[in-house]
């Protein structure tokens, strides 16, 4: 078993070896290679330029024509006559050649803690730099017989000057054969764009008409680099649950697309924080597709297509009204938007991911208590106390055990002396000793086991869930989203370096003082247990806090601080429990013997 444990051990160093030089002559300079590119593909490189949708069959949205050398943003937005937008909550503009929703910025929203950084610029137009836009249309099945349709190129004109919450426009089209497309346009105050469609047909033929939607973006994008946060496609559609579909996937998939069908639901785009979605009528059917398109510039397309509509000669027909929303990721505000317009299961825009039974309802009693405190840091605080208050029972049984474990301590001692020759013997002989004590070994495992679910839950709500973006605690501590600012390998700022970019060993150099906090803390939890038996064990055991120390350093500062916050009211409830069995502390009496010296 010792040869076993050694083997193990020394499989675990070598594996933490070999990951740190594959990161340092591989992993980095392959990032570094792929973001100078993205740089390079950015400035010079020639965008797919999405082609009109007219004269197409439902199932294919776009596809990429001739090229286009990419414009600053200022040049691309001046390309097309633009219709303001305004609200308390985005500011932008909507290209009236093609009726896009492609300039959108979200004022509430800063990219760093820094006040004066720059706001969040959530859609960018086609020919400038990262384009992310939103637009709808028609499509058709016929080929020589239909009357010109709007395009991407159509330039629509508009009954006001601007779109205000209180303010919808109404954009026309009039083809010159007989049919006038109007869109009336409507905002709220957060993110939700009502898009209303009609048609006069007076012509003297009847138009049948397929609406379309799509949600475009062009390259992709910078991923927040979280294992556990899904990023890139996302919809649902009918009655199902979420489809997420992530940049690598699609490409995977036949023809680099996936067709989906249902009654109801959306589909689009989700970053970390961000969303950019179309749903249409929810008691209509539709056909969706998740797409990639084009060669070494990808165009990732979420689009669907909407049951046709039929408008005979000299009547009107309008399309159910369609929503599109683009913006921060609101916990509240897409509950909200579940309910009203009622668009179908959108709070799962969020990745609330597999334990969504757990992450939400973690999320809800922190923010309950974030707005009793008026601090998400203070509300963590409080969530832990209130964990440890509802498991409570079973961690006083726990911590019973390990202090009845603690007692036996010598005889188990003896037993391994007298038995030291004879490994099954005295491995009997230590069950038996455990069942006339009445000691479960592994009931001292309890409290940790009932903490994974309890941290798994948190660290999703750190990393998925914007409220926790750039929330502050006390002191150095800005963003518990983000890990621990400090670093104890520049002496947490005296010296001038950056410790992260150290070869090889450097990303794992990010030891602030909550990291070191939390390490300290686990040490002292462990030495009131009893030591291992295995002497492998032991010093596995021993490093553990260590090693937790590092693994920890670049953790959302948030999970740390609930870490060490936890490991503290564990200790002190250890400490009453054991104490009260009768247990005596040899560490903390040295501590104390020790402390007393120096005083």
């Amino acid at each position: 078993m010792k040869e076993y444990t050694k083997n193990v051990l020394m499989a675990a160093g070598l594996s933490l070896l070999f990951i740190a030089a594959w990161d340092y002559f591989y992993a980095f300079p392959q990032m570094d290679k792929q973001r100078q590119a993205a740089i390079e593909q950015q400035k010079t490189a020639a965008l797919p330029k999405l082609g009109a949708p007219e004269k197409r069959v439902p199932a294919s949205v776009g596809e990429p024509q001739p090229t286009k050398v990419v414009k600053t943003r200022a040049q691309a937005l001046a390309e097309s006559p633009r219709l303001p937008i305004d609200t308390p909550s985005v500011s932008g503009t909507i290209a009236l050649k093609g009726a896009r929703i492609d300039d959108l910025s979200l004022k509430n929203y800063r990219e760093t803690v820094n006040p004066n950084s720059p706001i969040i610029v959530l859609l960018s137009p086609e020919d400038g730099p990262d384009p992310y836009f939103a637009e709808l249309g028609y499509l058709t099945t016929e080929t020589e017989t239909t009357p010109p349709l709007p395009t991407t190129e159509t330039l629509w004109t508009s009954d006001r000057d601007r779109l205000t919450p209180s303010q919808p426009v109404t954009l026309t089209y009039d083809n010159g054969q007989g049919l006038v497309f109007r869109r009336k346009i409507s905002v709220d105050d957060n993110y939700l764009f009502t898009v209303e469609d009609s048609l006069e047909n007076k012509s003297d033929k009847p138009v049948t008409l397929y609406p379309f939607g799509r949600v475009s973006r062009i390259g992709r994008p910078p991923s927040a680099g979280y294992a556990a946060l899904h990023e890139g496609f996302i919809g649902v559609i009918g009655d199902g649950g979420a489809t997420e579909i992530n940049y690598d996937k699609i490409e995977k998939e036949p023809h680099a697309a996936k067709t989906l069908k249902g009654t109801g639901g959306w589909l689009g785009f989700t970053d970390k924080y961000w969303g950019a979605v179309i749903a249409p009528d929810q008691n209509s059917a539709f056909e969706a597709r998740f797409s990639s398109i084009g060669g070494s510039v990808k165009t990732y397309q979420a689009d669907l297509v909407a049951e046709q509509m039929t408008v005979e000669p000299g009547k009107s027909g309008a399309h159910t009204p369609v929503h599109v929303f683009a913006g921060a990721k609101v916990v509240d505000l897409l509950d909200a938007y579940s309910k009203n317009p009622g668009i179908k299961r959108f709070d799962l825009l969020i990745d609330w991911g597999w334990f969504y039974f757990i992450t939400r309802p973690m999320f809800r009693i922190i923010d309950f208590l974030f707005k009793i405190l008026g601090n998400f840091g203070f509300a963590i605080l409080a969530v832990t106390v209130l964990v440890k208050l509802a498991f409570l029972p079973l961690a006083n049984k726990s911590y019973k055990s390990i202090a009845k474990m603690k007692e036996i301590q010598p005889k188990i001692k003896e037993l391994k002396e007298k038995y030291a020759g004879d490994k099954h013997k005295m491995n009997t002989e230590q069950m038996e000793l455990f069942k006339r004590e009445k000691v479960n070994p592994m009931g001292g495992c309890l409290p940790m086991l009932l903490q994974i679910p309890v941290f798994f839950s948190l660290y999703k709500v750190l990393v998925v869930t914007i409220e926790m973006r750039q929330a502050p605690f006390v002191g150095w501590i800005k963003d518990l989203s983000a890990p621990d600012p400090t670093n104890l390998f520049n002496l947490f700022g005296l010296l001038p370096i950056d410790p992260t970019k150290v070869p090889i060993m450097g990303p794992y150099l990010w030891l602030g003082v909550w990291p070191l906090l939390m390490g300290v803390s686990m040490w002292l939890q462990m030495k009131m247990n009893p030591e291992p038996t295995d002497e492998i064990q032991k010093i596995a055991f021993s490093w553990m806090p260590v090693m937790f120390t590092f693994t920890m350093g670049s953790f959302a500062s948030g999970l740390v601080i609930y870490w060490t916050w936890n490991n503290i009211l564990s200790i002190a409830q250890q400490w009453v429990i054991m104490s009260r069995a009768g247990v005596k502390f040899e560490l903390w009496d040295n501590l104390r013997n020790s402390f007393r010296r120096a005083l």
